[in-house]
């Protein structure tokens, strides 16, 4: 008798065990940012009913998902899925954070080329394209009935409100700013980091005091020579007097990102969004494109159906959905196609200029680029060095700050 309660309890424990570990099995913990779940809550919905398993979406603020993943993950209490920016998919890789997604090789014409590439390392992909941003053009229809063709057009009106000296300006941009002007320079031969053979990024090769380099920085200084830019551009304050100017009815036009839509929208000021205009040398300014993906965590307790997830929410239909609930832009090739985007001025200003754009480095080294270039472009407008010798001198400054944060890196 005593043998066969034996038997029975083992039975029973063997049976509690194999359900707790089926339900692991059948069990997804995703990350969300703040206030984007309802976006996906279809197409989670639907896929729990397909896959019979269920799935626990936390909204965590984007920003500090991936140093919240950091301490989460070794602990087992992290999620199996959550979010990256592209510009940290490298230090993610190089810290073993995340894991490349199998399907996206076979899958990765269904999105935008930069959107993949962005998150592309040594042959691999390591997340699901989520949304693209980009900078454009905002105009004030009360100025311009539509944004103007060329940056030579903006200039020419620029010079004319500004000489009737009534506090009125017609093109407002940021460009003592690297993020904001890079896409200026960038056309015309500037680049942040090179290539090497194989295709993946090359730190040792910083372009940004080449000759494209200091033709697009004159350019650009030519706009605060000139007078067409207001000094309070200059500085941190000055994207806040960029927006103050625009939404005050000062400014025919501004170069800002998706982030402005809102407040411009609450300001009542009548305003359109385009693609941003032609530079000088006859091509399409470009931009750095903001991409946000998902990732799956190298804890992941089932890598696998992790990946039927982000294959399943991210078919167009869901996608579209998510556009539709959180104004984001799926950088999905059939859903920027779709007369949602294409009949929305807005959304379509995003849709075109994020063709035009590239991804922002997504290597660790990228972080050393900011400040000296930064400081360069301060250094130029105000005529403390040459456009030449500003740029030399913060390249210079870059390769130094990279030898430096590889030695700490030993």
């Amino acid at each position: 008798m005593k043998k066969i309660t034996k038997i029975a309890l083992f039975l029973m424990s063997s049976l509690i065990t194999t359900q707790a570990l089926s339900a692991e099995k059948c069990h997804l913990k995703v990350w969300e940012d703040d206030k984007k779940s309802m976006g996906t809550s279809q197409a989670v919905a639907d896929f729990e009913k397909d896959f019979d398993c269920t799935v626990t979406v936390e909204e965590v603020n984007f920003l500090t998902q991936t140093d919240k993943m950091r301490l989460e993950g070794p602990t087992g209490n992290g999620p199996d899925v959550f979010l990256i920016p592209a510009d940290k998919m490298g230090s993610g890789v190089m810290q073993g954070l995340i894991t490349p997604i199998k399907f996206m090789q076979e899958e990765q014409d269904r999105y935008i080329r930069s959107a993949v590439s962005a998150f592309s390392q040594n042959g691999e992909i390591y997340a699901v394209p989520k949304v693209v941003e980009t900078l454009v053009m905002f105009y004030n229809k009360d100025y311009l009935k539509h944004s103007l063709l060329t940056f030579e057009d903006y200039f020419d009106y620029s010079k004319k409100l500004v000489s009737e000296n009534n506090g009125k300006y017609g093109l407002l941009a940021k460009w003592d700013s690297f993020y904001y002007a890079y896409g200026a320079i960038q056309p015309f031969g500037a680049y942040v980091f090179g290539s090497d053979p194989d295709g993946n990024i090359d730190a040792n090769d910083v372009g940004l005091s080449n000759d494209g380099a200091v033709e697009g920085v004159e350019f650009i200084k030519s706009f605060f020579a000139s007078g067409c830019f207001p000094p309070d551009l200059r500085g941190k304050n000055g994207i806040a007097n960029v927006d103050r100017l625009f939404t005050e009815g000062n400014a025919a036009a501004v170069i800002n990102g998706p982030w402005a839509l809102e407040p411009y929208s609450n300001s009542k000021i009548n305003f359109g969004v385009a693609p941003l205009p032609i530079l000088p040398n006859g091509k399409p300014m470009s931009s750095f494109l903001g991409v946000k993906g998902y990732v799956i965590s190298a804890w992941a307790k089932n890598h696998d159906l992790a990946e039927e997830f982000l294959h399943y929410i991210n078919q167009p239909k869901y996608a579209k959905i998510r556009y539709q609930e959180t104004r984001e832009i799926p950088p999905v090739k059939a859903v920027m196609a779709d007369p949602v985007i294409t009949n929305d001025e807005f959304a379509n200003a995003i849709a075109v200029q994020a063709s035009r754009a590239v991804p922002m480095p997504s290597v660790p080294e990228m972080s050393e680029v900011w400040g000296p270039i930064d400081a360069a472009f301060d250094s130029i407008i105000t005529g403390r060095q040459s456009v030449k010798d500003g740029l030399k001198t913060a390249t210079e400054h870059i390769n130094y700050q990279i030898e430096a944060f590889r030695a700490g890196m030993q």
